[in-house]
């Protein structure tokens, strides 16, 4: 494939039509090919913008840096309204903390917060409108506002802060628009979640021909880039996409283009350098392509609870179970699954859209190494929400006496749901995972005994957690098994809440669980030991 300059694709574009004995001008169907700092000139005050990506994954930070440039120096645009799916940031200054400058935002509606501290921090001075949905809700709500439907009506969500019984999603005190509502249809509750228009797209692809037909070939997913463009589009909005090169027409296979350029208003061609695949990474090529996973080599865990919570944890895979690894601790047991020469026994997915091979970690979650098939997270989420997962494995950040879950809002901090909720809610068996107390937690293992050489600061199991992120007393009406495993202790849940089934041996459990637990928690009659095996 051939890369081209823009002069050089006007040329072949009128050597094109001269062959074909037209007098047709190139600016007719062609696509506009302009400068970021140009692209954030066309971001008018008050405009509903969208991105696109995950974490670093097909985000174009190019534009959306030039968006931010482009307000400070003139101030404009502001009032904006900022809709996305997944987070979209390093925690820092990329991403979505573009956006996080008095005056530029009026509203947010988006999945995951954690990733834009920026953004974070208006919402918590009250200074913005903050909504907080599934990130598989907003991924599948633009199918919706594509196809010109009032909204989603879905289950994911119910008995949760989503839940406008509990608060619809809203953030803070400024925000008052009610955007979910709750409807009965064939006797059975549901979470209605509007929809609204869209004005501008800013997405993410590598390679654009002069028509702006997008393909992703070095990208580590495809997110829900073409759900958002015909959004967009049929908004009567502007697509503005990030490409990393130009190629030539009618070079490529037409199932390999993710965007049509019937969807596409103009491209932006971005410099070497600026167009990198992840936040930590500029090109990884078993990203994008299948491998045998045996062959990988993975880093060993580092000895501490956190092993010790990964290897429990892996006992709850059956062999061929579909699996879905959140980030922080959950990753672990990928690489004690390696350790173990478990790998194929299982497949991993990634609600990003990887399925099969080795999720990615850190800057580069999102991505999968040596993945079978990657698909459109909307698609992903689709078999989500039916059931599709086998097993679940999230982190845990509090508990409470019901069950509940908090992950998204806590100690002063917005985190937000991302695809927590529509995982845990629709998995067949839910784990999470985590240290019982955190805050400098040290354990020790000597002479088959698990020692807790220093205590954690802070108690993870609370009287009622703030944010109720995952819904025990929904669980409970569904039957879903759910398990919570520390380095000390498993608890399930059951009718009256959380019970004690196993402890790690050497534990006492007056001492170490009972006196940093804020309830007692039912004490299975049949209490096992966890084996020593896993904290060897």
């Amino acid at each position: 494939m051939l890369i081209k300059e823009p002069t050089q694709i006007r040329t072949l574009i009128s050597i094109h039509l001269r062959q074909q004995n037209t007098e047709t001008e190139f600016i007719m169907g062609k696509i506009n090919i302009i400068g970021a700092a140009e692209a954030a000139a066309l971001v008018p005050n008050g405009a509903t913008i969208v991105t696109g990506g995950f974490v670093g994954c097909t985000h174009p930070e190019l534009l959306t840096a030039a968006v931010e440039k482009h307000f400070l120096e003139t101030g404009k645009p502001s009032g904006l309204t900022l809709v996305y799916a997944a987070g979209q940031g390093d925690g820092k200054n990329r991403g979505l903390n573009h956006f996080g400058h008095d005056g530029m935002l009026k509203r947010v509606i988006g999945g995951h917060w954690n990733l834009a501290p920026a953004m974070g921090r208006l919402a918590l001075e009250n200074k913005i409108e903050a909504y907080n949905f599934p990130q598989g809700v907003i991924s599948q709500l633009f199918r919706e506002i594509a196809s010109g439907t009032p909204g989603r009506i879905t289950h994911v969500g119910l008995k949760t802060f989503v839940d406008p019984r509990n608060g619809g999603g809203k953030l803070n005190a400024r925000t008052v628009e009610d955007l979910v509502e709750l409807v009965e249809l064939n006797g059975k509750e549901w979470l209605f979640y509007k929809t609204f228009s869209l004005d501008i797209g800013l997405l993410s692809g590598t390679s654009s021909d002069s028509f702006g037909n997008i393909s992703f070939e070095n990208e580590v997913i495809s997110a829900e880039a073409l759900s958002i463009a015909i959004a967009v589009r049929n908004c009567g909005g502007k697509v503005i996409v990030q490409v990393e090169r130009l190629v030539e027409d009618y070079s490529r296979d037409p199932k390999s283009i993710q965007i049509p350029g019937i969807f596409v208003d103009a491209v932006v061609v971005a410099k070497p350098g600026e167009h990198m695949q992840t936040f930590a990474e500029i090109f990884n090529p078993k990203y994008t392509c299948q491998g045998d996973i045996a062959t990988l080599n993975l880093p060993r865990m580092d000895k501490g609870p956190r092993r010790c919570i990964a290897r429990r944890a892996l006992a709850e895979i059956l062999s061929g179970d579909i699996v879905n690894l959140g980030i922080g601790l959950p990753e672990g047991i990928a690489q004690v699954a390696k350790e173990e020469g478990k790998l194929a026994d299982m497949t991993f997915t990634v609600e990003a859209g990887p399925i099969g091979g080795i999720p990615s970690s850190g800057l580069s979650f999102g991505a999968s190494t040596f993945p079978d098939a990657i698909i459109d997270q909307p698609y992903m989420f689709d078999f989500y929400d039916g059931g599709g997962l086998d097993v679940a494995f999230l982190g845990l950040a509090e508990a409470d006496r019901q069950g509940n879950v908090n992950v998204s809002k806590f100690s002063g901090r917005i985190a937000g749901i991302g695809g927590f909720m529509n995982i845990t809610q629709n998995a067949a068996k839910v784990i999470f995972t985590g240290t019982f107390t955190a805050g400098g937690l040290e354990t020790d293992f000597v002479d088959g005994k698990l020692c807790i050489t220093n205590e954690g600061r802070f108690d993870k199991f609370v009287d009622a957690v703030e944010h109720v992120t995952f819904s025990g007393a929904y669980a409970r009406e569904k039957h879903q098994p759910v398990l919570f495993i520390t380095e000390r202790a498993v608890f399930q849940l059951v009718d009256d809440g959380l019970e004690l089934m196993e402890i790690a041996p050497g534990i006492d459990i007056e001492r170490d669980i009972l006196q940093h637990m804020a309830f007692q928690p039912r004490i299975n009659h049949n209490l096992r030991i966890m084996p020593s095996a896993i904290f060897s």
